[in-house]
């Protein structure tokens, strides 16, 4: 396992025990980097003088009203103490059978968001992991679901999926800023085809979906303390409804590369605009970062949704929890095949599509 609980009864992320190390050491992460060369060292060190966003306000999750003025103005807020307890402890457990199944299919640590980094529902067969109760349970949490129902004013919010990402030690690149969302583009393929992303599209050429409000959050879980070495998202204050261009890594400012959403406590969750610049940054700790989520549209958008939730887990769900997930459910005439994408949902170009 990569998680354990310390005898002192806290959470941590950190070596476990026994051959629990060696197999950490030897198998997870850092493939073809050297963790103890100057570069990485250098790296090291400035990551830990400069980052952490200067604005980062972590929020009590009860306190809606600071929550929403900090999730409006920023397009992402941090919430402490939503997951805890027994639902944490589940969630460490399925993602690290997760990761463990993950990268015995990847012992070159190629990823499938860059070197050493996942999405966990692109590697999944049904574009999420919500056949794992860790995730599953997500979907009627009922702090969560108290945030979201604030966020959208609306109970009639629906579930589109649940994922997230994670990455080994050993990610040392950073992940160029992104945006999780775009307006509805048609690109010609090789083949004769056409491939459309995204859904939004004003035919006046009026607005663009950052005019519109919040249509789509993310609630990822930090399943572990989140520091300067491990991998953070760094989040862009102010960007969900920008039009300017999202920088390169080349043009990308240094304070936006250090605008990172840390320290942050386990059991703690990252609820985000998905339209908000971010990106990962790097992972030198000896700690695999994950954090799972669960992805939610507003009452009044949609975008092609795929079934992702077993016909049997729907059913254990409550009237209002199936409302949410009947976009989702397993469709009668087409059961779910469960399992890992031969490619791990591997993309030449991580940012054609979104991250979860």
């Amino acid at each position: 396992m990569l998680f354990f609980i310390s005898k002192y009864g806290h959470q941590a992320c950190g070596q476990g025990e026994g051959n629990r190390m060696e197999w950490r050491s030897s198998a997870l992460g850092w493939q073809g980097v050297d963790p103890y060369s100057e570069q990485v060292n250098t790296l090291r060190q400035q990551l830990v003088a400069k980052n952490g966003a200067a604005s980062l306000t972590i929020c009590e999750p009860d306190d809606y009203a600071r929550i929403a003025e900090c999730f409006y103005r920023d397009g992402f807020v941090v919430v402490h103490s939503v997951i805890t307890g027994e639902a944490l402890h589940r969630l460490q457990a399925d993602c690290d059978e997760v990761m463990v199944e993950i990268v015995n299919r990847d012992q070159a640590a190629r990823g499938n968001r860059g070197s050493h980094r996942y999405s966990f529902g692109s590697t999944s067969t049904t574009g999420a992991q919500l056949h794992h109760e860790g995730w599953f349970q997500l979907i009627e949490h009922p702090i969560l679901n108290a945030i979201v129902r604030t966020l959208f004013q609306s109970e009639d919010y629906i579930v589109r999926s649940a994922g997230g990402d994670f990455c080994l030690p050993g990610a040392v690149d950073y992940q160029p800023l992104h945006s999780d969302m775009q307006d509805r583009t048609t690109h010609a393929l090789p083949n004769g085809q056409t491939f459309v992303h995204g859904a939004f599209f004003d035919p006046e050429g009026l607005i663009t979906y950052r005019d519109l409000p919040c249509p789509f959050i993310a609630c990822n879980v930090l399943t572990c303390d989140i520091t300067a070495l491990n991998g953070a998202t760094r989040q862009i204050p102010g960007t969900q409804r920008s039009r300017d261009s999202i920088p390169s890594l080349a043009d990308e400012p240094e304070w936006m590369m250090h605008s990172t959403v840390s320290p942050a406590p386990a059991g703690a969750v990252l609820i985000r605009d998905v339209r908000a610049w971010h990106g990962g940054t790097p992972n030198v700790s000896e700690d695999v970062r994950a954090i799972p989520n669960i992805e939610f549209y507003a009452p009044w958008f949609r975008e092609p949704m795929r079934p992702c939730l077993r016909r049997s887990d729907f059913d254990r769900l409550s009237k209002a929890g199936q409302r949410r997930c009947r976009f989702i459910v397993e469709r009668d005439d087409s059961p779910l095949r469960i399992g890992y994408r031969d490619d791990l949902g591997y993309i030449p170009n991580p940012f054609l599509e979104s991250g979860s």
